[in-house]
């Protein structure tokens, strides 16, 4: 990459932050990002705040020649509803719920369907990373073969599986809004570069 490439580069991301609609965003993003790193929840305060300004600024500023109401409501509903089932079976929080709808809310619903693939891509890696550095991957490993086996067989007999593990067994908690920042920032800077 040449320098004025980069310089090009560096200019299009530039124009991410000063843009009111995504500056805003990552900002929301990397304060959820630090502060679910740091004390595992994520404010409602901050969550709420972001969705509201999702909703009204792209009421007033549409995105799209023909965006409604509807744009950022919709786009709130997809982040809710596809992370939902997570939180409904223990395997996330619903501050991480809350946090990926606010993403939903500022972008809409055509750019959630590579937000939420990068976002879980982000969590898999993180995980992985939590895991190696904690020195926990065997207690992973375990706990993944034991819910596998105890979902395989409860559903050859018929039972209802119950995938919880004990809170003691656990390989380690992964602060899932750093996850969400990583994938909804990458997705941002990767469509302002031309590559998404």
């Amino acid at each position: 990459m040449s320098h004025s490439e980069l310089k090009a580069a560096f200019e299009l991301l530039s124009m991410l932050v000063l843009d009111w609609r995504t500056g805003t965003l990552i900002f929301l993003l990397v304060t959820a990002a630090v502060i679910d790193y740091r004390s595992h929840r994520i404010p409602n305060w901050l969550v709420l705040s972001g969705m509201l300004f999702g909703v009204i600024y792209n009421i007033a500023f549409p995105p799209l020649p023909h965006a409604s109401v509807l744009w950022p409501l919709e786009g709130m509903a997809m982040g809710f509803i596809v992370f939902l089932p997570l939180y409904l079976i223990g395997t996330m929080g619903a501050g991480d719920v809350k946090l990926m709808a606010m993403v939903g809310a500022v972008i809409g619903p055509a750019d959630m369907i590579w937000v939420l693939p990068l976002t879980m891509i982000a969590g898999g890696a993180l995980s992985i990373l939590l895991v190696l550095v904690r020195g926990t991957a065997g207690r992973m490993l375990r706990n993944l073969t034991a819910l596998f086996r105890l979902g395989f067989f409860n559903a050859l007999s018929g039972a209802r599986p119950d995938l919880h593990i004990e809170a003691g067994a656990s390989a380690g908690k992964l602060p899932y809004g750093v996850a969400i920042a990583i994938g909804a920032i990458a997705y941002l800077a990767a469509h302002q570069l031309g590559f998404l």
